[in-house]
């Protein structure tokens, strides 16, 4: 009863505080349900997956997020290897861009595969010989030509936390799939996450080859996911104390990743955060990272919402039409952004030539 009093007294100091000036924060979200079923692959729609509705993302419009990150599964998106795209997932994607569009809302499409594709019941490593980087190549050059008429697109994630590569060079296939892109689309966005699972903490040793990527249109953003839980899985399984946290971890979990564009002259984002509502503690850390990284100027998505988390502890997805704690912290940096332009300028970026080492090549 403690607990809740206190959390309750925590929230009302946060909603009171709405009309503080906070600097300008471009949030968005995840809205997930498209890349469930991943044991069911290809899987049934609306019984396995899900994609988002208009009312699941109007909700967030009106509360000021500006972009949608949208994930979707390689295997359903095309069925066999070089294949040509699924129309129906075409279809429901397109559906989702419309009605993101009409809301004025930018759209991530985000490849949630973890550096594999699913092939005779087996995950294989993108780079392998099942998998090689010309299949990569194939299905984003095609994702690229299929969606090249939809100006909302913010950029295309090329893929959602790689991690356990097996020696086969992250950095040699998301070269790859640059090359693809570019072949079709010359001006959009093309978002790159890190090995580890995209950890910011660990980027400048795991994954610095990144910075040797080359895109002619110079507009590559390097993508982070930071939690901040004693394994920075997400997962949040300890209390706030046995996970060992503070009111600045976000800070100093974020902090390498920030040092590492700005020494290389790169723009980044923080493509996934977020926190559990089951204690304060975790909001005040929340509160304290979105200070930091407004102050930084980076835009970062929440994880997570989508109508079938139910009582996944991070989701801010209503309940009855009642926002989750989270929302109230979250509120501060959207209301203070309701006039945040989406730019793709960046202090740090810097267009250099393409320069490879023995640290990017495939094995």
């Amino acid at each position: 009863m403690l607990r809740a009093a206190f959390l309750i007294l925590f929230l009302s100091i946060l909603i009171a505080g709405y009309s503080q000036k906070t600097n300008s924060l471009c949030l968005g979200i995840n809205i997930c349900g498209s890349e469930f079923g991943e044991d069911k692959l290809p899987g049934k729609l609306n019984v396995d997956y899900v994609y988002p509705n208009e009312k699941e993302i109007n909700y967030f419009a009106l509360k000021g997020f500006k972009i949608v990150n949208l994930p979707f599964k390689w295997e359903r998106i095309q069925k066999e290897l070089g294949a040509d795209l699924n129309i129906i997932e075409i279809d429901e994607i397109k559906k989702v861009l419309n009605i993101c569009s009409k809301k004025g809302l930018k759209v991530i499409l985000s490849m949630h595969n973890f550096g594999r594709y699913r092939k005779y019941n087996t995950n294989f490593v993108v780079g392998s010989s099942i998998v090689p980087k010309e299949t990569f190549k194939d299905v984003w050059k095609k994702i690229a030509f299929t969606f090249k008429e939809y100006t909302n697109i913010y950029g295309f994630d090329i893929m959602s936390e790689p991690h356990n590569m097996w020696g086969f060079s992250w950095a040699t296939s998301a070269q790859a799939a640059i090359e693809g892109i570019r072949e079709i689309n010359k001006t959009a966005n093309i978002i790159v996450g890190g090995e580890n699972y995209s950890d910011p903490s660990s980027w400048p040793i795991i994954n610095d080859a990144l910075r040797f990527l080359y895109d002619p249109s110079n507009k590559i953003i390097y993508d982070a996911h930071c939690y901040f839980d004693k394994d920075r899985s997400g997962r949040y399984i300890n209390e706030y104390g046995a996970d060992g946290a503070y009111e600045k971890i976000g800070i100093d979990r974020i902090k390498p990743f920030l040092d590492w564009l700005k020494k290389n002259r790169k723009q980044g984002m923080i493509g996934e955060f977020g926190v559990p509502a089951n204690d304060s503690r975790w909001l005040m850390v929340m509160d304290k990272f979105l200070t930091y990284i407004s102050e930084q100027q980076i835009i970062a998505n929440y994880w997570a919402a989508g109508s079938w988390w139910y009582n996944y502890p991070l989701s801010i997805q209503p309940v009855q039409g009642i926002d989750k704690p989270q929302m109230a912290v979250l509120q501060k940096y959207l209301t203070s952004a309701n006039n945040y332009t989406i730019t793709t300028s960046n202090q740090y970026r810097e267009n250099k030539p393409p320069v490879y080492s023995s640290s990017v090549s495939n094995k």
